[in-house]
């Protein structure tokens, strides 16, 4: 879904359900070394906290409804099994993962985490995103 410049990816785009139908909370999946590397370093030292401090709660549970939604929009027509819950990586409050609200940033979700994020790692890609992946 994202790539880096080298052509390289970046997010991988989850199907909402997995093959044998288990609901798959985390539809945007950051896979870029680098990208993985710098967003851990960010949570190591304490970048959960301080997203949820920096953004405020209610803007996050915005971002989690958005999300939850375009992941819902995404089952196939008809389907009556269980489906994924939550928001950004099944999370219903607060942040879980800036890896995950990185990855649907990248992909062009409007998630403040994921800007903010952006903001504070080192060497942010620009993305190109190819959406017929």
């Amino acid at each position: 879904m994202v790539r880096d410049e080298r052509g390289w990816p970046v997010v991988i785009r989850n199907a909402p359900l997995l093959g044998d139908g288990t609901p798959m909370p985390t539809r945007y999946w950051l896979v870029g070394k680098d990208e993985v590397a710098n967003v851990g370093q960010l949570e190591s030292a304490g970048g959960v906290d301080r997203a949820e401090a920096d953004i405020g709660l209610e803007r996050i549970a915005s971002a989690h409804q958005l999300y939850a939604a375009e992941r819902t929009a995404a089952l196939p027509p008809g389907y009556v099994g269980p489906v994924p819950s939550g928001g950004v990586a099944g999370t219903r409050v607060g942040v879980k993962c800036l890896h995950a609200h990185y990855a649907w940033f990248l992909a062009g979700g409007d998630d403040p985490v994921g800007a903010w994020v952006a903001d504070r790692v080192a060497h942010a890609p620009a993305p190109i995103c190819d959406a017929t992946q």
